[in-house]
């Protein structure tokens, strides 16, 4: 990471004093940069000449007083609070006053942090995202004693090194690390509850949420350890709050080795000449005969196009008065996921033969959809639904019969997770959207997906999850709760 940062303030052009109290380490992060620019000078992105200036501009240095004359330090050690804090004391006695001090750091409180320096006005929060040269994000995170000039100096110092900056109070996971939590931790939790094997899961969220990895791919390449490690640390400095509760399928994995590809196995197996494991997917059948489709509504809207193409005879529903009723093909009805089972969905509305699909990001796009039956449901009217979504071009997974399936439920727990953050004033709308999608590349911010949806199926959803487990860990947020109650939409209810 610290080389990359160099990398950034040299090509903005900056004079960058690099220093490790390893030289060894100094010389592989300057190799690193000039690496990187080869491939760009390559690719035909950077010239010869503003490479070889970007290099000339890297100053190694061996020890930390020959910093005294710089005007912005950023520290990239360990995250560790004490080793920091030491470094941060020391840089403190060696720079001008007006200096500013910047960690770059992914969970550490920076208020902590700031508490070991006389100036605590000074310093600052810069968590960059890994490539640093390659992601646009730089979360600028301020602790209760930061000046707010600082933050604004850092944030137009982000700006002009092509960053999109937002802004965040130091709060456990600041925006990216802690609105991205349900991402890995309802994948676990369906993983525990053997709602589907990881391939699955993860061509779920790929092919029908829109997202560019799946979580457990993703858990592999940032490492086991490292992504139980900063859910350890959330949870911690939330006082344990049951929303941020670590895996214990994660911790098993940590403890036998598994920690992905470095290691050469995670979720999945890293060996040479190994395959990866196909998803589950149902086996082909037959159209169903008779197929009545209902009024579409936006979130749903392309997917009855996409079955209206595919058979431009349907009839439609005349009137219903059920928003979540897509589909009947012969004696089976297609309900999109409301956070209830499809068993309960059954129950309550009498008709044994209900077949739940998943939410997809885009479905005109997607390749692969999920769907669970209840236990009610027939064999022969459950295959109707299967041909009737195979022949309109989906793969289709049949998960178990679990509340709110896949993309639905880690959705849906990425908006209230996102709406929290912004309810308790650690930052706002806009930032946590482009922070989602700059930092972690979401296919849509949480408020953004959270239009899309509409506030009350959101609401429902949740309500639901938390009628079915009965745990804290699915609560409303009150922001939520507000902009259901109101009548508006997330978005506006921030106001």
């Amino acid at each position: 990471m610290g080389s990359g940062i160099t990398q950034v303030a040299a090509v903005a052009g900056h004079l960058v004093k690099i220093f490790d109290t390893q030289t060894s380490a100094v010389a592989r992060a300057i190799e690193s940069v000039k690496a990187s620019l080869r491939r760009g000078v390559a690719r035909g992105n950077v010239s010869e000449e503003d490479a070889l200036a970007t290099v000339n501009r890297i100053v190694p240095v061996t020890k930390l007083e020959e910093l005294a004359d710089t005007g912005l330090v950023i520290e990239a050690i360990a995250e560790n609070l004490a080793l920091k804090q030491e470094v941060l004391q020391a840089l403190e006695r060696i720079v001008a006053r007006d200096c500013v001090l910047a960690t770059n750091t992914s969970s550490l409180s920076i208020t902590e942090l700031g508490t070991a320096l006389d100036q605590p006005e000074r310093f600052v929060g810069m968590h960059f995202f890994n490539p640093a040269p390659l992601m646009e994000l730089i979360e600028i995170v301020s602790g209760l004693r930061t000046d707010p000039k600082i933050v604004a100096i850092v944030a137009a110092t982000a700006k002009a090194w092509n960053k999109t900056p937002v802004h965040a109070k130091s709060t456990p996971g600041f925006i990216v690390n802690r609105v991205a939590r349900p991402f890995y931790a309802e994948a676990l939790r369906l993983l525990s509850e053997q709602a589907a094997d990881p391939a699955t899961i993860d061509e779920l969220v790929r092919e029908s949420g829109g997202f560019r990895m799946g979580p457990f791919e993703l858990m592999d390449l940032v490492g086991n350890d490292i992504n139980f490690a900063v859910t350890q640390s959330v949870f911690r400095a939330s006082f344990f709050d049951s929303r941020f509760t670590p895996s214990l399928i994660q911790q098993e994995m940590v403890q036998a080795g598994f920690l992905g590809r470095k290691s050469g196995r995670g979720f999945y197996c890293y060996a040479p000449q190994t395959d990866r494991p196909l998803p589950a997917f149902e086996p082909l059948g037959s159209s169903p005969e008779r197929i009545f489709l209902s009024e579409p509504r936006p979130v749903t809207e392309a997917l009855l196009e996409r079955l209206q193409s595919a058979f431009p005879h349907a009839s439609r529903f005349s009137r219903t008065t059920d928003p979540n009723k897509l589909s009947q093909a012969d004696d089976a009805v297609l309900r999109l996921t409301d956070g209830r089972t499809a068993s309960r969905v059954a129950r309550e509305l009498g008709i044994p033969n209900v077949v739940l699909i998943d939410l997809a990001h885009d479905y005109s796009q997607a390749r692969t959809l999920a769907i669970s039956r209840s236990d009610q449901c027939s064999d022969r009217a459950y295959r109707s639904i299967v041909g009737l979504l195979q022949a309109t071009g989906f793969n289709v997974v049949r998960l178990k019969d679990l509340p709110a399936l896949v993309v639905m439920r880690i959705v849906t727990m990425i908006i209230n997770e996102a709406a929290d953050t912004v309810h308790h004033g650690l930052s706002n709308q806009c930032d946590v959207d482009l922070a989602m999608r700059k930092g972690v590349n979401y296919p849509a911010g949480p408020f953004a997906w959270a239009t899309r949806l509409g506030t009350t199926p959101v609401y429902e959803v949740l309500q639901n999850l938390a009628t079915h487990y009965g745990e804290d860990r699915y609560r409303t947020s009150p922001l939520i709760e507000r902009s259901f109650w109101s009548g508006r939409r997330l978005d506006e209810a921030t106001n």
